[in-house]
């Protein structure tokens, strides 16, 4: 069976419809390649290694980059990779815990690896109180004693996940969620935690509302925790600066970890 070519026309409807065609096709392959562009863009942007960076047009008045100038490879040394934290931290404080950062303050090597670490050295019923890293999801693994810790999850749920953690138990607080950890014992406990940055930072909850410089509003706090401006808000403002910062949430979860917060 013989088959016969395809017969070219020149009907004008013909080749209006061809160019309309190609001219999708160069749209579609347009859109494809800025939403390609688009994402790359967004995956070289990298995340925040601290609270802000403002922006400045002139480098010589620049101070700080999203982390820290690198050295020379050829001149790195052992230890640019090396810090110990062998040593037990001091709990003798309001709280009755200490934490031994390990991060790119101390480790210099870890410098863009995205990655950090802390020993947690708690008194019997020591707390490490409710915080928030803003910057990484945090690991904990209990080397002694028996931890209750926690985490709350956010608005309109926020919903207590906590657990009882022995030695070798490991637990997750999912980055920027509040969280704590208590020693329910009897005896000094130790923890160890990674943390998904070089720079997690911290923010400790009560530290931020009732301790911030300048102080905020009494009368608003009263409002926003529903407390006495004159008994509870003020008195626990002034706790925070006589005590410099060490004391923590007014909130119900202080109240669990038997009411330390207030000592």
């Amino acid at each position: 069976m013989e088959i016969l070519p395809m017969k070219q026309t020149n009907h004008p409807s013909f080749h209006y419809s061809r160019a309309l065609k190609l001219q999708s096709l160069l749209f579609l392959l347009a859109f494809v390649l800025l939403a390609l562009a688009s994402s790359l863009a967004s995956a070289f942007d990298p995340s925040p290694l601290q609270d802000f960076c403002v922006a400045v047009d002139d480098p010589l008045h620049g101070v700080f980059v999203n982390g820290k100038f690198c050295k020379d490879p050829k001149l790195a040394k052992a230890g640019d990779f090396y810090f110990s934290v062998k040593m037990p931290g001091d709990t003798n404080n309001p709280v009755g815990s200490n934490v031994s950062a390990v991060n790119v303050d101390q480790i210099p090597g870890l410098n863009t690896l995205g990655i950090s670490a802390a020993r947690i050295d708690f008194a019997p019923y020591g707390q490490n109180p409710p915080h928030t890293h803003p910057r990484a999801t945090e690991i904990l693994v209990v080397l002694e004693g028996t931890l209750l810790v926690g985490f709350v999850t956010s608005n309109p749920n926020n919903t207590l996940i906590s657990e009882v953690l022995n030695k070798g138990d490991v637990f997750v607080f999912p980055i920027r969620l509040i969280h704590f950890q208590f020693n329910i014992g009897k005896t000094n406990a130790v923890a160890f935690a990674g943390l998904s940055s070089q720079n997690p930072g911290v923010i400790t909850i009560a530290n931020v509302v009732f301790g911030s410089d300048p102080a905020i509003d009494p009368g608003f706090l009263a409002k926003a925790f529903q407390l006495d401006k004159g008994v509870l808000v003020e008195d626990l403002q002034k706790k925070f600066w006589m005590d410099e910062k060490h004391i923590v949430k007014s909130s119900e979860i202080c109240f669990l970890l038997l009411a330390k917060c207030f000592h």
